[in-house]
């Protein structure tokens, strides 16, 4: 199978996204041109380090490039001050200039917290990324968001950094669990609910191959997304219009849930997201903005994979006490939140996705109410 490559089309800022088996092992080759010297320190996690770090050092190295290997602990909790400034103090240990380029191997948090490193390092440093997980190839990869949470809610301090390049080895989603796939396959649907109903129906038929290890499909469902975000991106870089916003869709619930649950394992942010945008639409269906049917499909998507769709299910269990003035409590901390206005991604439709400032709050309690509920 080809390399397939994508251009997300910045001003004087443009990077490639780069799809294909056997990547990591070209890393050397494929980075080689943008490096501003030869020398590279991969930050990785502990989960990661073992089956890939080894085999990136070594690509980097037999391409004649100096590399060095920073390991953090694995997970969402990682992403908190603590963590990251043993992070930076571990850079700076590698005695880095401003010519050396960082490469984030690994999933979602580690592209995250390397991404804010790379800003800041010596007021900022070129950085690769090269997810290792579904939900960092098809989302967070791709787009420049870097950032950690606090104690105030997710991603509160960050920065838009872009990578100067992607690389997105297909290969390595042989070895995620299953749980992990379904996390990022909840990205995957997401495009399709914003702009693209054919893509939407692509992945109800289409879904179960992806999860189940079909190679075509897989790369296929990894290349529409990409090139979703690409768009979006190019258009709306620091998301001062609607349009990056529509990204959104599912966050506002879903990051409301990651903080309930404590950003653990009980719930991992792909899994949020295909909550929460199970919620929006059902949300959407009951402001008479969306036909119900519409919500009943995705809903039905998502659970039919084995995505957790009611609160009931997050954790395996129904031993959480959920309250809806909380979740709202937490709402209010989310970063979309304007002037104290809650701020939403709704539908009028699949592929109909909208950004919603004015939402009931009586009406939102009643919706979280009835989830809790079910």
């Amino acid at each position: 199978m080809t390399t397939r490559t994508i251009k997300v089309d910045l001003a004087g800022r443009a990077y490639n996204i780069a799809i294909g088996p056997g990547l990591i092992d070209r890393l050397g080759e494929l980075a080689r041109p943008l490096l501003a010297r030869p020398k590279v320190v991969i930050v990785t996690d502990e989960t990661v380090a073992p089956i890939y770090g080894t085999r990136a050092f070594n690509a980097f190295k037999s391409a004649g490039i100096d590399a060095a290997l920073v390991v953090v602990p694995a997970g969402e909790s990682s992403k908190e001050f603590g963590t990251f400034g043993q992070l930076m103090n571990a850079l700076l240990d590698t005695k880095p200039d401003r010519k050396t380029t960082l490469v984030a191997l690994g999933g979602g948090v580690v592209g995250d917290l390397t991404g804010f490193a790379a800003a800041v390092l010596l007021r900022g440093v070129d950085f690769i990324q090269v997810p290792t997980t579904l939900l960092a190839q098809v989302d967070s990869s791709v787009g420049g968001k870097t950032g950690i949470n606090t104690r105030h809610g997710k991603n509160l301090v960050g920065a838009f950094y872009q990578p100067r390049l992607v690389v997105a080895d297909t290969d390595v989603l042989d070895s995620l669990p299953r749980r992990e796939l379904l996390a990022g396959y909840a990205e995957v649907v997401k495009y399709g609910l914003i702009d693209d109903p054919a893509f939407f129906q692509w992945c109800e038929k289409n879904g179960a191959a992806v999860l189940g290890g079909d190679a075509a499909r897989r790369t296929y469902a990894i290349e529409q997304s990409c090139l979703a975000k690409a768009r979006i991106v190019a258009a709306d870089e620091r998301e001062t219009t609607d349009l990056r916003a529509l990204l959104n869709l599912g966050h506002t619930f879903g990051h409301a849930l990651e903080a309930e649950t404590g950003f653990g394992g009980d719930l991992l942010h792909g899994e949020a997201v295909g909550a929460g945008m199970a919620m929006a639409f059902d949300f959407s269906a009951r402001l008479n903005l969306c036909p119900a049917a519409d919500a009943e499909r995705v809903r039905d998507h998502l659970g039919a994979v084995g995505l957790p769709v009611r609160l009931r299910s997050i954790g395996g269990d129904n031993r959480r006490t959920w309250d809806a003035a909380r979740l709202i409590e937490h709402m209010r901390g989310d970063k979309k939140a304007e002037a104290g206005k809650l701020t939403f991604v709704l539908a009028h439709g699949i592929g109909r996705a909208f950004v919603s400032r004015d939402i009931d709050e009586a009406q939102l309690r009643d919706l979280l109410d009835r989830a809790i509920a079910a």
